[in-house]
């Protein structure tokens, strides 16, 4: 990956949804060679994928907690199970394994506080491992972003 590979990434993370043309503009390119290093970018798997980033408010998912899990039983089965059964829930957009005291940290996008309620019960409260989950609410975002600097 050279700088050129680098300033076609950075303008990419902001707004994937820009044209060739503008891109190899940009970065002094002609469109067809632009278009080329984005393709390679894609087979080499340094671009994982394109989506659209919604805003979690203007789609009903405005309410956004963090969730830390404690685990019961710990090793990789114990905590692939966990994550499988967290992952298949829609409220859960983002879900780690972490070190330190903590086992898992999840980040919900929720509609509101009764499905939260709701995905207590089936994540935390009856045969999950669970030993104890403590819940952060999010009550102002001051950064969320999804690029970072190369």
């Amino acid at each position: 990956m050279d700088q050129l590979d680098r300033k076609i990434l950075n303008l990419l993370q902001r707004d994937a949804s820009r044209s060739n043309v503008s891109v190899a503009e940009e970065v002094g390119l002609s469109p067809s060679s632009c278009l080329r290093r984005v393709r390679r970018l894609h087979k080499i798997g340094i671009i994982d994928r394109t989506v659209a980033i919604l805003n979690p408010a203007k789609t009903g998912r405005g309410l956004k907690a963090l969730v830390t899990v404690e685990l019961k039983l710990h090793g990789e089965q114990h905590m692939r199970r966990f994550l499988d059964i967290a992952v298949a829930e829609d409220p859960v957009s983002q879900a780690y394994a972490v070190t330190g005291e903590t086992d898992v940290v999840l980040m919900l996008n929720l509609h509101d506080m009764e499905e939260f309620d709701t995905l207590c019960d089936r994540l935390f409260r009856d045969q999950t491992n669970v030993a104890r989950f403590f819940t952060m609410m999010v009550i102002r975002t001051a950064k969320e972003e999804t690029a970072f600097r190369l």
